[in-house]
């Protein structure tokens, strides 16, 4: 037997995922590059061979949880070094990326610590520090994101019926509160044909729903087949025509990126989902000129409309910061007119913190925290009562599901509606990665209760 004839040993593999959907998708990612290796995904970090912290800078106090975990991990790899194994210990993604100096310098015993543009280098990294090459500690910080799609390997499988695509990195926009442009750097699309090479494989593995992913995923201005630059629109139309595949969503949108093209897809593409999230951030123009969103609360309405006159079922859901550095009452008041006008079926609303290397972080006029929390719950009661009144719409009316979950209680599914809710029913496990009918029976702000609408003998069967 020769040395390539030599089975791979195998190892077990521990990744934790913080934040966005897209570092989900980056998980996915590393474990299919890692598998050759010998790595399998494991649930826990005490005997893994190598732990990764996938991390995200986005929320506030994104460091200090990242050196908490690390704490958890420290002992475990000590006593496997004191039995003479080896447990490699990496930090990746956007605070790796940020702040990966303070991470070698805080906690010594982290092995690796690499940016989200390079974890198709790993196999490379890991033999630096494992085999001849000797070396001890390796920070990789650099943005090759070309590079890293062009040497990505094929998926190794889905799992379950949605899976994330991620079709464009980055960020050009900078918002002064946001690190994005600086973690994941300027905008960059693939090509069309890997993009539809690859959710055909997805849906040859099982996938039914697929979301497209972006930091600014509408900003998509990929090379097609044709030689011409494809804008998400058209690569959606393209998408929509391939067999097996249902439903299509996207995430995250920014208001100054929509193109004509993508909003009449939702009006002619049946498997685009009418569902969207386009993040606003404030109602106050001044608050925006001050985020450097580039747009109006105004221009924000108007985009709004456009959709809704295309689709008028669309469910829309958005992003808000409250407690900006310079935000008066009048500006609140702004954002909740706006919140009153909109009517979201979903919203993600946070108090705003700063971010080291932001502008917004040397602002003045800091707002003071008890007045950031006043407003905060006054805006998440109403973004409440708007999702309750959303989903409470749905009683009585069977929707589509999606069933994409199994849950803890035995002979449960748990599914997604067309319109993205989440919805809990009893269901055979055979239904699993089906769309099925289901009559709503019950509402509340974050999922539907239903029972799928099928015969008595159909369930038997």
């Amino acid at each position: 037997m020769n040395n390539n004839d030599t089975p791979t040993q195998k190892k077990k593999l521990f990744i934790k995922t913080y934040g966005c959907q897209m570092n989900s998708y980056d998980t996915r990612r590393m474990q299919d590059i890692l598998r050759p290796l010998g790595y399998e995904p494991t649930e826990t970090y005490e005997d893994a061979d190598m732990a990764i912290l996938n991390t995200c800078h986005i929320r506030e106090k994104a460091t200090d949880k990242v050196f908490s975990d690390l704490g958890r991990i420290r002992p475990h790899k000590e006593a496997k070094e004191k039995n003479g194994e080896k447990m490699v210990v990496a930090v990746a993604g956007c605070v790796a990326q940020a702040e990966g100096d303070v991470i070698l310098s805080r906690a010594r015993y982290v092995d690796l610590v690499f940016g989200p543009q390079t974890y198709h280098q790993l196999p490379e990294m890991i033999a630096q520090i494992t085999g001849a090459y000797g070396k001890e500690r390796i920070i990789n910080t650099d943005f090759p994101a070309e590079e890293k799609f062009d040497k990505l390997p094929q998926e190794n499988g889905v799992n379950g019926p949605s899976a994330f695509l991620s079709v464009q990195e980055g960020c050009d926009k900078f918002c002064t509160f946001c690190v994005v442009p600086y973690t994941r750097g300027s905008e960059y699309s693939r090509s069309a044909v890997s993009i539809l090479d690859e959710a055909k494989r997805l849906v040859a593995a099982g996938a039914r729903d697929i979301t497209l992913l972006g930091q600014n995923v509408n900003a998509f201005h990929g090379e097609g087949s044709d030689g011409k630059t494809w804008g998400l629109g058209r690569l959606i139309r393209e998408l929509n025509d391939i067999d097996g595949l249902a439903r299509i969503r996207y995430t995250t949108s920014h208001p100054c990126d929509m193109q004509d093209d993508l909003i009449t897809a939702h009006r002619d593409c049946e498997k685009l989902m009418p569902y969207l999230h386009l993040p606003v951030q404030s109602g106050s123009d001044n608050i925006l000129k001050a985020m450097n969103r580039k747009h109006t609360a105004q221009s924000y309405l108007d985009m709004l409309a456009r959709f809704r006159d295309v689709r008028p079922d669309i469910a829309l859901s958005s992003d808000f910061i409250i407690g900006f550095p310079g935000e008066t009452d009048q500006d609140f008041e702004d954002t909740m007119n706006l919140v009153e006008k909109v009517g979201y079926s979903l919203a993600y609303s946070f108090k705003y913190s700063p971010r080291p290397g932001t502008p917004a972080a040397n602002m003045q006029n800091l707002v003071r925290e008890d007045v950031k929390d006043k407003r905060l719950h006054a805006l998440q009661a109403l973004l409440s009562e708007q999702a309750v009144a959303f989903n409470q719409s749905f009683v009585g009316k069977t929707v589509k599901v999606l069933f994409d979950g199994r849950q803890t209680k035995q002979g449960h599914l748990h599914g997604r509606t067309e319109h993205n809710q989440a919805i809990h029913a009893e269901a055979p496990d055979r239904l699993f990665g089906q769309i099925v009918d289901v009559a709503v029976t019950s509402a509340g702000n974050t999922a539907l209760h239903g029972k799928i609408v099928i015969s008595d003998d159909e369930l038997a069967a």
